[in-house]
């Protein structure tokens, strides 16, 4: 069985963390997730203080074991979200698309572990010296907002840099993902593509089927020239964003209202002509739906295999 410090630190039993994807995850998938012995993630995403407290308390009912909050930090609700946490005792906050400098002092205080999702070696070092317990190491193959670096290049330079368990994120939706990066020295790994078509996932049907198709070229970034670069699979959103994007009558803000919605329409209605489809390049690697428990159990036991009969490598 794979035991690392993260699973100490987050008291679970496999250090697997669900993404904490906007529309996507939810107190169902979250605590499925948990319940399977990973640690699963609620999206604060744009929520407002009320809503977010509502899912918290679902979660609650659904299981005992730990679950998280992922915290947007570009949301307008922010400074909602960061006191209900608070109140709701919520024992792990990771947060994205910003820097949580702000709030952690009072995380901190209030006993929240806190683990913010890093693009490079600066920020990981920033968001250590404030308190953080470990963070997420995200390189660019990942969907929804990305960085530059590549994840094998990200990873192990963070773990040199910085003295908290590095968890992996970006390309990684099996076994041999989860391997690598233990080797790269991470102590876990993030997935969100991989739990999109988790059963409990309530995620439309053409989403998950979309992320089941999907070959290896087919994902596209877009929104760099808004300085919030996405990573989504091809379809006629983007596909129509981009062309807009490169028109330089477009202006930054015409793009940013251009995308408003897009995400939640894929989502809930699974537009296939309005909806943005978030995914990591890892969706080419997802050919089946299964439970959270299934995923959990399947990408654990492959990487078990795999981390044992390295030793063939050794002359």
């Amino acid at each position: 069985m794979i035991k690392t410090e993260l699973c100490a630190l987050l008291g679970i039993e496999y250090p697997v963390i669900q993404g904490g994807m906007a529309w996507v995850a939810d107190a169902c998938l979250a605590a499925a997730v948990s319940n399977a012995g990973g640690l699963g993630l609620i999206a604060g995403m744009s929520s407002n203080g009320e809503q977010l407290r509502a899912e918290i308390r679902k979660a609650k009912e659904l299981t005992n074991k730990p679950f998280g909050v992922n915290i947007m930090l570009m949301s307008p609700f922010t400074d909602e979200v960061a006191k209900v946490v608070i109140e709701e005792k919520v024992k792990v906050i990771t947060t994205g698309a910003g820097n949580p400098g702000k709030y952690m002092p009072e995380w901190v205080k209030a006993g929240i572990k806190v683990i913010p999702v890093v693009p490079s070696v600066a920020f990981a070092k920033r968001v250590a010296s404030a308190g953080a317990v470990a963070v997420v190491a995200e390189g660019t193959e990942a969907g929804g907002h990305i960085g530059e670096l590549t994840t094998m290049v990200l990873v192990p330079q963070i773990t040199d840099a910085v003295d908290i368990p590095v968890v992996a994120a970006g390309g990684i939706a099996d076994g041999r993902g989860f391997a690598a990066a233990l080797m790269l020295g991470a102590q876990g790994v993030q997935m969100g593509t991989r739990f999109v078509v988790a059963d409990e996932c309530r995620a439309h049907i053409n989403y998950k089927e979309r992320v089941i198709k999907a070959k290896d070229r087919d994902t596209i970034v877009t929104g760099r020239r808004t300085g919030h670069p996405v990573r989504s699979l091809n379809s006629s959103f983007s596909k129509e964003f981009l062309k807009c994007e490169k028109d330089e009558g477009y202006s930054v803000e015409a793009l940013e209202a251009l995308g408003i919605g897009a995400l939640r329409m894929a989502v809930m209605d699974g537009d296939p002509v309005c909806g943005c489809f978030m995914a990591g390049q890892s969706a080419a690697l997802v050919t089946k739906q299964q439970t959270a428990s299934e995923i959990i159990s399947e990408i654990v036991s492959e990487a078990e295999m795999l981390l044992r009969e390295s030793s063939k490598w050794l002359g």
